[in-house]
Parts: structure tokens; sequence; C-alpha cells
């Protein structure tokens, strides 16, 4: 255990935390009107559905460690879409009438961190077996 292997634990944990409570407040106000909120910026309803979901159970996969690169991945679009449909008119520090993007792009690159690094520490991931990347190979080639 070392010092950027703690620290990656403690960012994929409060990510985790942050995604969890963001999902959960969805479908506490109601997942229908996000629904509508979606529909009404131009983004297809159901996916207030997907990205409830994603929030809501990708956060509990994190903080437990549990296919942190792929929730990871999925966070870092769901952050990109974030800023480009209703942060980036508002600007990086937002413009008196609504938040800037600041704080989604933070939460966007601890994301790709965790998708280009993994985190393992006190991960259910580091309990999986590995599969070996040349047996898999050799499988598929022949």
């Amino acid at each position: 255990m070392n010092k950027q292997e703690i620290g990656t634990f403690l960012l994929r944990v409060m990510l985790g935390i942050s995604f969890f409570l963001h999902g959960l407040s969805k479908f506490k106000g109601g997942l229908e009107n996000t629904s509508g909120w979606f529909q009404s910026i131009g983004i297809p309803g159901f996916m207030a559905y997907v990205v409830g979901m994603i929030e809501l159970v990708g956060g509990i996969a994190l903080i437990i460690g549990l296919g942190t690169r792929i929730i990871s991945a999925l966070l870092v679009f769901i952050m990109a879409g974030a800023i480009v449909y209703v942060k980036f008119p508002a600007g990086f520090m937002g413009n008196g009438e609504g938040s800037g993007y600041e704080l989604d792009l933070v939460l966007m690159i601890i994301a790709l961190h965790l998708v280009l690094n993994g985190s393992r520490f006190l991960s259910i991931d580091s309990k999986l077996p590995k599969l070996k990347k040349t047996q898999d190979s050799e499988m598929i080639a022949s």
C-alpha cells in the first residue's frame, strides 16, 4: 500500500458518495420530474432513468470498489453531458443566474482518473480473479 493507492481510494469513495446522493435525490424528487426537465432541455426523457440508476447504483459500486473503471467511464459521459447541455452557457464559475461547470468538470476529471488508474485498495475488484490477457488472446485466436 502506498500514498497513491490511498489517495485514489479516497477519490473513489468520495465520488461514489457524491453520485449516490445525486441519484438518490433524483429518485426522491420523482424521476418523472427529472424526465420532464430532461425533455425541456432537449434530452430524451428516458435518459433521466438511465442517469438516475447509474448515479445511484454506480455510486454504491464505487464506494465498495466494484466495476470502478466501467462505472467511472459512464460517469465521465454523464458529466460531459451535464456540462454541454446544462452548465456550459453559464461559464466556468457561473453567471449569477446559474452555477458554472467547475464542479462538474472536477467530478469528471476524478472519474477519468479512476478510468485510467483503477482503484483496487479496499475494493471488491481486488478480490476478484484477474483474467490473464495472454490466455484470453490465445483462446480467441484458436
